[in-house]
Order: structure tokens, then sequence, then C-alpha cells
């Protein structure tokens, strides 16, 4: 069915809401009516209204604000702030408004108090749907909201929860609980999405001055810098929900295992050694280590003072090509100026590309105008208070809109997510040379480029590894943040997700950037200052009895107040403590890149954090063929099997 438009489709009726708490429904506690899935507008709204004796049971309600003019009143619940960000966009939030019941319509009186009883909401605005258990009367659903309120059971008497689920499928990823199989968490399935979410929650927004007022009016929706909106789709994929536990499940034994983890007793760490910073690296160092024909000679040698001290300044331009990949540090002066002969040459190529589309054909090509749009946004904001970009006719800013419009010629498939412009930023500032700047921002692209894929995989397995970090560190610091809601460690997202960019002042962060770029001591020493400033803070999130908001507002405040010096010294003396360890966990072994990882048993990684493990456990026996796998710790996307077994159940029941 369609419309003005909206477009229905799917609706299924015999969909009925139950008003009362008794165990035996009297008919005028059962509400009947129809469910529709509704496409209006840009967006998938789920939809429920009564059937009114009097009323047009064709008729669309919406609770959100019509597109022609039409206003919708909002419940004297429904927060008043403005969250930065257009609602019908935004991909994730944690901060969402609550449902509205949709206006009755024309047909029904607005006393009535069946109308009353309708209500629509958008499909990004869900958090999980929860099925029955199979052998009741009959089946129904209950839909939890990004806000944490439940809108009320639909009890299908005539089936088709199945049905509903597969169509929402369409639209959303819909992936089983790892604790309650009934349980489904509801993540976005859009192609853009991760460029969006980036974008409408204004990770990057560089005007903070007003983030002290904006919290104390509403502190989910504006502390760490917007950041807080991200909680909830990790929390969702990192930790058990807490609507997740079914009040028709008998309560498991306290010391019952979780599934999937292992019950082990703290590893017990030695003495942190005291760790010394040594003075940075100078042109005559690195001329002792350039050999004949241009080469330079001891590498590791060299790379470990450059981890230890870091680069003088005047250094960077010419050592950071080596760091990121662009020069080869085994090449000799004439094949390097051989290879960057080559590589200005392939980039005024990639450049020449999108330098050539016409502003017709650019119109009709939606991918690059997006991309041009954004990055023209994201550009006019980076750095703008450092002297190399400051100023309204600024070349440095066309440079950096230049260069990152070629990487999406460059990586089609990654293009530009917001973000990028900050990593591109300081490598632009230290090789003040466009060519250069491209080719060793590829090289960190190569880093960190998993960071910004839409699957957010990469993103979600760092928190875990660092999560599986900290809770070898430093358990009680992980049992507060369990406690405050705050376990996931989301609040370091922004930190994992651009290296700190925003974290330390510009000196700073090409001092911490340089060093990681070693690739020493192991593969991970961003986690480890991750971990360092967590050690740094944790008398002060612990001792001053914070909660999730303090804690994120806390986080943000650090912002240019940390000294890469110290957290460099620190996250190396953490790494020492660990290493020095005879009985760390295997796991713990493989993020520091003292172990090979170990062989997948699955051909998808896991998406819950990583359990700590003293020991390679052997496989686990193939079930068998007449039992029943348990689910396990990792998120299932919703089987296509069973579908008929159970709608002939509902369908069964239905008819009883």
């Amino acid at each position: 069915m369609e419309g003005a438009g909206y477009r229905v489709v799917f609706e299924k009726g015999g969909v009925y809401l139950h008003t009362s708490a008794k165990k035996h429904q009297d008919p005028d506690s059962l509400i009947a009516g129809v469910i529709r899935v509704v496409e209006k507008d840009n967006d998938v709204l789920l939809h429920w209204a009564p059937v009114e004796e009097a009323g047009d049971s064709t008729q669309i309600l919406f609770s959100k604000k019509d597109a022609s003019g039409g206003d919708s009143c909002p419940s004297e619940e429904e927060p008043t702030f403005d969250p930065g960000y257009e609602p019908d966009w935004a991909v994730i939030s944690t901060v969402r408004p609550r449902p509205r019941h949709s206006e009755p319509t024309r047909g029904a009186e607005p006393s009535s108090p069946r109308g009353s009883w309708a209500f629509s909401v958008s499909l990004g605005e869900l958090k999980s749907i929860r099925r029955s258990k199979p052998g009741l009367s009959w089946a129904y659903l209950v839909l939890v909201t990004q806000a944490g309120g439940s809108l009320p059971a639909l009890h299908f008497h005539r089936g088709g929860t199945r049905a509903l689920l597969r169509v929402l499928s369409r639209y959303l990823l819909l992936a089983s609980s790892p604790q309650d199989s009934r349980l489904y968490l509801v993540f976005p399935h859009d192609s853009s999405a991760l460029s969006n979410s980036f974008h409408h929650l204004q990770l990057f927004d560089q005007d903070s001055s007003n983030v002290v007022s904006r919290f104390l009016q509403d502190p989910y929706s504006t502390t760490f810098s917007s950041f807080s909106r991200v909680t909830n789709f990790f929390r969702g994929a990192l930790q058990p929900h807490s609507e997740g536990a079914s009040p028709d499940l008998p309560l498991a034994p306290d010391d019952e295992p979780e599934p999937g983890f292992e019950v082990i007793s703290c590893v017990e760490l030695g003495p942190r050694p005291a760790v010394e910073r040594a003075p940075p690296v100078t042109e005559d160092e690195w001329a002792q280590h350039m050999g004949p024909e241009g080469r330079l000679q001891r590498v590791p040698e060299l790379k470990a003072r450059i981890f230890s001290g870091g680069l003088s300044p005047s250094l960077r331009c010419e050592a950071w090509k080596f760091l990121l990949g662009y020069l080869s540090w085994e090449g000799s002066a004439e094949e390097h100026k051989a290879h960057v002969r080559k590589k200005t040459d392939e980039y005024f190529r990639m450049k020449l590309q999108w330098k050539s589309v016409s502003l017709e054909q650019e119109q009709r090509n939606s991918l690059l105008h997006g991309y041009r749009s954004l990055i023209e946004r994201d550009v006019s904001r980076t750095d703008r208070t450092n002297k190399f970009y400051e100023g309204p006719e600024n070349p440095g800013l066309g440079l950096l809109n230049d260069i990152l419009l070629t990487y999406c010629m460059y990586h089609f498939d990654l293009g530009y997510v917001q973000g990028m412009s900050d990593l591109l930023s300081p490598i632009l500032y230290v090789t003040q040379n466009e060519v250069d700047a491209f080719w060793c921002f590829c090289g960190f692209m190569e880093l960190v480029h998993g960071n910004f894929e839409e699957s957010q995989e990469t993103m979600k397995r760092q928190l875990g590894q660092l999560l599986l970090l900290l809770r070898v560190l430093d358990p009680p610091l992980c049992d507060f943040l369990d406690s405050q809601d705050s376990g996931s460690l989301c609040f370091c997202f922004r930190w994992l997700l651009i290296w700190f960019k925003r974290e330390f002042p510009f000196p700073d962060v090409l001092r911490l950037w340089e060093v990681l770029w070693t690739g020493l001591p192991g593969p991970n020493l961003h986690l480890l200052v991750a971990c360092a400033i967590l050690d740094m803070e944790r008398d002060t999130l612990m001792l001053s009895g914070f909660g999730s908001n303090e804690i994120l507002k806390h986080i943000n405040e650090l912002t240019m107040k940390l000294s890469v010096e110290d957290v460099l010294t620190r996250a190396e003396a953490l790494y020492r403590q660990l290493t020095a360890c005879r009985e760390l966990p295997h796991n713990v072994q493989e993020v520091l890149g003292l172990a090979p990882p170990a062989e997948p048993q699955s051909p998808s990684p896991p998406a819950s954090p990583l359990p700590l493990s003293p020991t390679r456990a052997p496989p686990a026996p193939p079930p068998p063929a007449d039992t029943v796998q348990q689910p396990d710790s990792s998120l299932e996307i919703l089987p296509e099997e069973e579908e008929e077994e159970e709608e002939e159940e509902e369908e069964e029941s239905a008819d009883s």
C-alpha cells in the first residue's frame, strides 16, 4: 500500500495489546490492532494502531513531524534539549527522545481510550527485541528503545512474528544475545552507517566552550564532545544487556560461570619497573646511521632510539617518510629519488580523476558529491588554532581538501570518513609537501583503516583488548567501572579511533605518533597508552565516587591536560610489568605481540571481549548429533532456520 510520501511494506492484523496484568484477560482489556512497517520520508517506522469501529483501518499515524508541516504534540516527558544532530539521520545514539504516542486519526475521537494506545517508532530508535518463549497460547514481541523504555507488548493472536522479524532484518541487523536466545540486539544495517554516524555523533566538534552548561542540562547528550552517544552501541556488543535476563527463566547460581568465559584467579604481577625516557634523536645522530649510497644502517637500533626519545623537530620531515613506509629503510638515495618521481606522477593522475569531473557530472555522482561536502566541512574546522591552518584563505586548508579527495580515488571502498582530516593535518604540517603528505597519510591509514570501516569490528576488538589488558593490570578499577555501567570503556573510543589526536597538545601528538609508528615494543602500544592514562586517573575516578556521567565528563576534561612524556613513560612501564609476569594469560600475550594469535575455530571473529585464558585450551569435541549446541558468548545473526517450525507453532497456537 502506498500513499503520498509513504509506503507500507508490511501489514499484519490480529496484533493485540493486553492492557491488564491478569493471567486471564477479559475482552475489555484486549485491544485489537494492526502492525505495519512503513517507509516514509527517508525513514522506516514501526507503527501499531487499534482497529476502531468508526475509523479507517488503512489510515497511517505518524508521531514524527510530517514533511508537509504537520506538527505532532510532544509528550511532557520528552526532553527539550537540542541533541546537536538530526534524529532522522542519526545512526548511533544513546540519548533519544522517548517514542511518542501518535495522535488519534480523524475517524477516532481524541479522547478515545483505544486510540491513545497507538504508537509509531523509528527503527533507528530500537535497541532490542524480545520474543516470547515457545509453547505459550500465542507469540508476543517486546520492543525496547534506545532511551531504555519498553513499548507495549505486541501479542500476535494470528501468528506472524517471524514474518515481521524477517521484514525488520531488511533494515536492521538483528543479533541473538549470548545470554538469551530470544533476545535480539538491534544494530544499524546501512551502507553509509559509519560515515553518517561519525558525522552526526559530532565526535570532532571543536566548539566545546559550552560543554559544561550543556552537560548540566543533559549529561548523556553532551559529555565527552557528544561522545557518549556511541555508548549503547558498543555496550550492546560488548556487555550483556540488563534487560537480557528473562523473567521467565530461573536465575543462574552466583558461582556459575558466564557462557564463553573462564573462571580464573587474578594474575599476580610483579613490581612496576622504573622507566626513563631518552632525549630525541638529532640530525647528527641520524647522519651516523647513514651509510654509503645514502642507505640507513643499524635500522633496529635507530627505531629503538626513536621509540625511547622521539625525533627532533627538524628531523621529522625526513624520518616520518621512513616510519610511514613511503620510503624504504633499505633503499639508497637514488632509489628514493626514483620512487618519489613515480609516486608523484601516480598522485597527480589520481588527483586529475576528480579534478576533471564537471559540476554537471558531480550532480549525478552522489558518492563523490557527498565526500566533497563532508571533506569541505571537516577541513574548515580542522586545527584552525594552529598557525599553519589559521586564517580564512589559508593554502594549507586547500591542500588538506585536495589530499583527502584524492585519497577517495586511491581507496574507493573506504572513501572518506569523518576523523581522517585529524590524521592528515599533523602529517601535512610536518612534510609541508602535498605529494609527500599524501603517501605518508596512506601509510598511516594502512595502520588504522580498520577504525573507519563500516562494520566497526576493529574498534570493538580494540575495546575488548583494552578491557583485557586493564583487567590484568588493575582488576579493582575494572570492577569499579563495571559497577558504574562504564565497564565497556566506550569513553576510550575517540582515543583509539584517531590515536589520541584530540587528547594532547599538537606538539605532543607529533611525539606520540612517531613513537607509536616504530611498532615497538609491540603491535598495540596505543592500548597501553590508554591503560596508562586510566592508571594515572584511577584514584580520581574511584575515590571521588564518580558515576557513569561524571566518568565521561572527567575523561573529556583531560583533553590538552596530559603530558605525553609522562604517559609514554607509564605505558612502557606497564609493558615491562606485564612481560615480566611468567603466568601472563595467552590471549594477553597475543595482544602484546609476545605469542602468535590462536588459530581461529570459526570464520567469524569474536564480537565480545576476550576472556582471560592462562593456557590455550584444547579444542572442545564436537557435540553429538542429537544434541543442540548452546549459544556461546559471540553474537549470532538472526538465523533463517526454524522459521517454518516456529511459524507452525504460532499458527497452531492461534487456532487453539
